[in-house]
């Protein structure tokens, strides 16, 4: 995954439902680290990854498998 990334946050300790955010790095210490805007000003923001949802803004590629070939 390349990462910094575009993200939707979901926690409810602080009630994000779908924040926009980009996640910027995740935490060998459990947390994703986020760069998020409010009002006017770019914050850091840390959240615990066992407490967050993120659902990546850029949807999956769709792709049709190929059929298996018999050799």
């Amino acid at each position: 995954m390349d990462l910094p990334v575009p993200v939707g946050v979901y926690n409810e300790l602080i009630g994000f439902k779908g924040t926009r955010g980009t996640l910027i790095a995740i935490s060998g210490d459990g947390y994703f680290e986020l760069k998020m805007r409010f009002k006017e000003d770019t914050h850091r923001v840390l959240l615990p990854i066992a407490e967050t949802g993120l659902i990546f803004r850029e949807p999956e590629v769709s792709f049709v498998a190929e059929e298996e070939i018999e050799r």
